[in-house]
């Protein structure tokens, strides 16, 4: 028996537990020797339902994580475990971890006191501990590596990818006549750079009538939110959606902006680029090695280059054909289930014992 560690099911869905949940769902359907365990409170009950989770322990969130787990874990005779959502119980040494980004490290401004404290007291200690991590580029490979001092040779590089229900709209369908806006999706703490997507933004001027539309909300965790767009009628808080709401958003956008700072892999863009939106983007940190050639980039802390390249977006019908044709391009190199399988080889290799090529843990998005 192999556990996996699904605590991801009883937190909201951002980028980690996407992650967690896609690569989960591919693996449970590639392997039947994976036990799938989880506290009682469930958020994600389609997903739950179809992993077969066992629900155990009285806990729930951390404390769920290291206490109840390790002791179910320890009453089943110390089964090889995987998590895959950031946190992990330290005390347990049979099992693969992840760590998707040092962000906190990085724009420190971006998340609570508590929070940053939590992570960079533990995260030494459990990488201590486990057989080998999972992280999601390799620009995130060498800032682990180079910050925490773990060998880069132990952390193997799983990419995210974008879910079938992100495609572009079809044919019958037309955004004409619509109002045209930008979209950008993410949640709004200070690294995401928001507050100099919105100033280049209404910087533009001949476009009183293009929208801004922003996705997403903030949350206990973050902090540094940095930008108000009160009183503005051309820029629209839309909060959460759901995947059907957020789909039609990307589907119906003229472009969508990518402003962050600093990410270890950013799902968003992929998404926009499956639904055949045009995207334009910082050049920071993972996103050249994650979206490579397929979209306009920009210097994120440049306003004026931000907005020459939402002017130049809006203006160029061409540019955005093309840019959608890239984009597609793109997001076919990205699939949960080869994803699951580096985790399967991964789970194979440093938990089982199983000779696998040596080069499981090179990962390029050129090859598949």
């Amino acid at each position: 028996m192999i556990a996996i560690n699904a605590r991801f099911l009883t937190q909201e869905t951002r980028g980690v537990q996407r992650f967690a949940e896609q690569v989960c769902l591919e693996l449970g359907a590639m392997r039947k020797d994976l036990n799938f365990v989880a506290p009682h409170d469930i958020r994600m009950h389609a997903s739950a339902e179809r992993l077969q989770v066992r629900r155990i322990g009285r806990n729930r969130g951390h404390l769920w994580e290291q206490l109840d787990l390790p002791l179910w874990l320890a009453k089943h005779g110390y089964p090889p475990l995987v998590s895959l959502c950031n946190t992990a119980p330290l005390i347990y040494r049979n099992q693969i971890a992840t760590h998707h980004d040092i962000t906190y490290v990085r724009h420190p401004e971006s998340y609570s006191r508590t929070f940053r404290g939590l992570y960079k007291g533990l995260t030494p200690l459990l990488l201590k501990r486990i057989k080998a991590l999972i992280t999601v580029s390799d620009f995130s490979r060498k800032e682990i590596a180079r910050y925490y001092g773990y060998p880069s040779e132990k952390i193997c590089v799983v990419p995210n990818a974008v879910a079938a229900t992100f495609r572009p709209l079809a044919a019958e369908h037309s955004r004409d006549g619509k109002r045209p806006y930008l979209l950008a999706v993410s949640s709004p703490n200070a690294h995401k750079n928001f507050a100099r997507m919105v100033a280049a933004f209404l910087s533009l001027e001949g476009f009183d009538d293009v929208e801004l539309r922003i996705v997403g909300d903030s949350h206990s965790v973050f902090a540094g939110t940095d930008y108000s767009v009160a009183g503005n009628t051309r820029v629209r808080m839309l909060g959460r959606l759901d995947d059907e709401q957020l789909v039609s958003q990307y589907q119906g956008a003229t472009a969508f902006i990518f402003p962050s700072l600093y990410e270890g892999f950013g799902i968003p863009p992929l998404e926009a680029q499956a639904c055949g939106c045009p995207v334009i983007a910082a050049r920071a940190a993972s996103i050249p090695e994650v979206l490579g050639d397929s979209v306009l980039y920009f210097e994120p802390l440049n306003i004026e280059d931000i907005a020459r390249c939402m002017r130049h977006v809006l203006q160029d019908a061409g540019l955005r054909d093309d840019l959608r044709t890239l984009g597609l391009a793109n997001v076919e190199r990205y699939s949960w289930k080869r994803s699951a399988q580096k985790v399967s080889q991964l789970i194979d290799q440093a938990l089982m014992g199983k000779s696998s090529p040596p080069s499981f843990i090179a990962w390029s998005p050129d090859r598949h």
